[in-house]
């Protein structure tokens, strides 16, 4: 009797890398990518980390391993550039809860108030709604650029209200939050949670700062995943680490900082705990994207504009 493993044969890596080299190709992955995808992947990171790494490719693609709108950014940053997404069905929780013409609406509405405001979105959006917007920022730059909003001006910050909610503790700005969220941070327990570290009690919690407060507070330390692996690293000795984000994040910590454990919070591992978007990028469909050149992201008029907010963000 013949099983079938489960298991990608090795000709489908040797498969990807002659593409790679026959396209003229550059792989970019998010983190929360599976592992086999960051392994192959000429870069990995999280959205800035990435993004500003798409400016710096030479090849003439850029294949982006992760969901539309980073691949979207790329193609905004990289404009003579082909950007490749392998399925262009791998959208985003959080920009889908924050439709353009429903942000217009509400700035029309903040404006005939007669409130001064400038509009800050997480890079979780639409290249529509990142035109609508003053500044665009990443786990990793947000606190930075609240900072730089003048105080003359409210904020209306979208479209995820925990990441809001956070920056409003740590800079004292108040904002105009969106009522948005991610899917995957928004299911943690916090009595999960906290019978795991009565458990481990030497063990240190990381949670991103999309996860609710009732997470974060429980956490020793808050920060995208790369100011994660930044933060693991500080540690000499082998520790525990207990994991509040996406499932594949831990795949990059081990391979990162592998001296140490890292845990998953409770539920992390089910299916509700991966994010189903990201979790659409396969190897047989990054192969199937090099071999056809398809699907691309394409240039559409509101990117000129969306080029404006992220490069005044990212790179002044």
């Amino acid at each position: 009797m013949t099983t079938t493993s489960t298991t990608p044969s090795l000709d489908i890596f040797d498969e990807i890398e002659a593409l790679k080299r026959e396209q003229d190709a550059t792989i970019l992955a998010h983190y929360y990518q599976n592992g086999e995808i960051q392994e192959l992947a000429d870069f990995t990171g999280d959205s800035l980390k990435l993004a500003r790494a798409a400016t710096t490719v030479s090849t003439g693609t850029i294949v982006f391993c992760g969901v539309h709108f980073m691949a979207e950014t790329a193609k905004i940053l990289n404009p003579e550039k082909r950007v490749l997404l392998p399925d262009p069905l791998a959208g985003c929780s959080l920009a889908d809860s924050c439709p353009a013409p429903l942000l217009k609406r509400r700035q029309e509405a903040l404006r005939a108030e007669g409130r001064r405001f400038q509009t800050v979105a997480y890079i979780n959006s639409t290249a529509s709604v990142k035109a609508l917007s003053d500044w665009i920022v990443t786990s990793g730059n947000a606190e930075e650029i609240i900072r730089r909003v003048p105080e003359e001006f409210e904020i209306l910050f979208v479209p995820d209200r925990h990441l809001g909610s956070y920056l409003e503790e740590v800079t004292g700005r108040t904002m105009i939050l969106w009522e948005g969220s991610c899917m995957v941070h928004e299911v943690f327990s916090v009595n999960d949670l906290l019978r795991m570290k009565r458990r481990k009690p030497d063990a240190k919690t990381v949670a991103h700062p999309e996860c609710p407060a009732n997470i974060r507070e429980h956490a020793d330390f808050i920060g995208g995943t790369e100011a994660m692996i930044r933060f693991v690293d500080r540690f000499a000795s082998p520790t525990e680490f207990l994991v509040a984000t996406e499932a594949n994040m831990l795949w990059q910590l081990q391979h990162a900082v592998p001296r140490h454990t890292y845990l998953p919070v409770p539920g992390i591992t089910c299916a509700c705990n991966n994010c189903p978007h990201m979790a659409r990028n396969t190897l047989e469909k990054l192969r199937d994207c090099l071999k056809n050149g398809a699907p691309e992201i394409r240039w559409r008029p509101e990117f000129d504009r969306a080029a404006e907010s992220l490069r005044r963000s990212f790179f002044e």
